[in-house]
């Protein structure tokens, strides 16, 4: 489908209010830090707001006095509106059902007038081209970072469309895809826990299937002490480096004096979009054009089963490559590393790089004074246990179907964010109509 084709979108052009106008209150947060503690009320953070949600999988608390302190302008309450000031700016999501919580530093409450507007079409509105531009203007401060001032966030002019009812079917076509997406991340972060699951429970905990199909190491499976791991290991495995079992690492290329950043279509993927086993292709990834692409690419000779390790800090980010990429490429902070396909697979080096032991290894091998990070020589000398190329087979063909499936749920929510993304500016200019099911 090329969405493109079908309707000439415009960002918005008709009727339109001030922010404020919609709201009970807009509330900036106390300009402290709060005193942080291992449990307690929840903070959210700049952090925590991305895309439009509230995420809390990485949670700060804070205290009872900080927390009564933090809420003494305004109580969030489920439904309201975060927005990010900075660092990013215009970053913005909705408090979700059953969350008390106080605000961070460099964020704005908003509370939607009920009476006025639907919160979650406000919600959408606000995420919209029209707005979000408005939001990249609206800093005048003269400083290196970004800063949205409370008297211009009031003063944002929010596209109006019908009465409270259209807006809810407009917010209604937008949650139904973004309620998709949620959908398939859930499943798909159940497969990568599963996959975990059973590369530690082959590899690690050496409960691999033995000849009668019972649990090797649990069933008295014998072991053997080895002096190169330094640990027991099954009979009959050996110690390997990481070097003696890839046919080949490399990076990408940095920009200086190659190419120019900003040019063309294809995106430019550094460690900042190698996330949890995805590559992110967004607005907030470098573009560069064919030409760049073609240099790129002597370099990195990007194909699909290899996997890619991100060099600095995060150090150890990995994501495995299904297809070979037509629209992207690495800059030289991500590694590519190729297995060598007669002693492992593309699954097992995958599963090898993002286990607990790498990341151990890694954490421990890392330097550098600004940025931390490891060098290609460094990673290889890595040592593992090797099991051999057959129970690497059994293995992967149990674990195959798992990754197959969760990359298709990710190349699905990209179409289903690239669908909501096109569907937002038509809906709200009324190029495109909702309608009661």
């Amino acid at each position: 489908m090329t969405t493109s084709n079908a309707v000439t979108r415009r960002t918005f052009d008709g009727d339109s209010t001030e922010l404020h106008t919609l709201c009970v209150a807009i509330s900036d947060c106390h300009h402290s830090t709060p005193n942080w503690t291992n449990e307690g009320w929840i903070v959210v953070r700049s952090e925590n707001i991305k895309n439009g949600k509230i995420s809390l999988n990485s949670t700060s608390f804070t205290d009872e006095a900080t927390f009564r302190e933090r809420i003494s302008r305004s109580k969030p309450e489920p439904g309201d509106l975060i927005i990010t000031r900075e660092a990013p700016m215009g970053e913005i999501g909705m408090i979700p059902e059953g969350v008390t919580c106080c605000l961070g530093q460099r964020l704005v409450l908003i509370k939607p007038d009920a009476t006025k507007v639907d919160k979650h079409y406000l919600l959408y509105a606000m995420q919209s081209e029209f707005v979000q531009k408005q939001v990249g203007a609206s800093d005048d401060t003269g400083s290196t970072v970004s800063n949205l001032r409370i008297p211009l966030l009031r003063k944002l002019a929010i596209p109006l469309l019908g009465d409270k009812s259209a807006q809810k079917r407009i917010s209604g076509v937008l949650a139904s895809l973004d309620a998709k997406i949620d959908l398939n991340n859930r499943v798909s972060s159940e497969l990568d826990a599963l996959s975990r699951t059973l590369y530690d429970y082959w590899f690690v905990q050496f409960d691999f299937p033995d000849a009668k199909g019972r649990p090797y190491r649990s069933s008295g499976g014998s072991m053997v002490w080895n002096d190169a791991l330094k640990r027991e290991i099954p009979e009959g495995w050996t110690a390997r480096t990481l070097d003696e079992v890839v046919s080949r690492t490399g990076t990408g290329l940095n920009p200086r004096d190659n190419f120019v950043l900003g040019k063309g279509s294809n995106y430019y993927v550094t460690i900042k979009n190698v996330t949890n086993g995805r590559v992110i292709l967004d607005d907030k990834c470098d573009r560069i054009d064919d030409a760049s692409m073609a240099v790129i690419d002597r370099r990195s000779q990007l194909q699909a089963g290899d996997v890619l390790f991100t060099s600095i800090e995060p150090v150890g980010v990995t994501y495995l490559i299904h297809e070979k990429p037509t629209n992207w490429n690495i800059n030289e902070s991500v590694f590519t590393i190729r297995p060598n396909m007669n002693a492992i697979s593309s699954e097992y080096l995958l599963m090898l790089l993002s286990s607990s032991e790498m990341r151990a290894f890694t954490k421990n091998s890392s330097a550098g004074s600004i940025h931390k990070g490891i060098r290609h020589a460094v990673l290889k000398s890595f040592k593992l246990p090797y099991p051999g190329k057959k129970l690497v087979d059994d293995w992967s063909t149990v674990l195959r179907p798992l990754l197959r499936k969760a990359n298709d749920l990710d190349v699905e929510n990209r179409t289903l964010t690239q669908l909501r993304d096109w569907l937002l500016p038509l809906l709200m200019n009324g190029q495109v109509h909702a309608h009661d099911r």
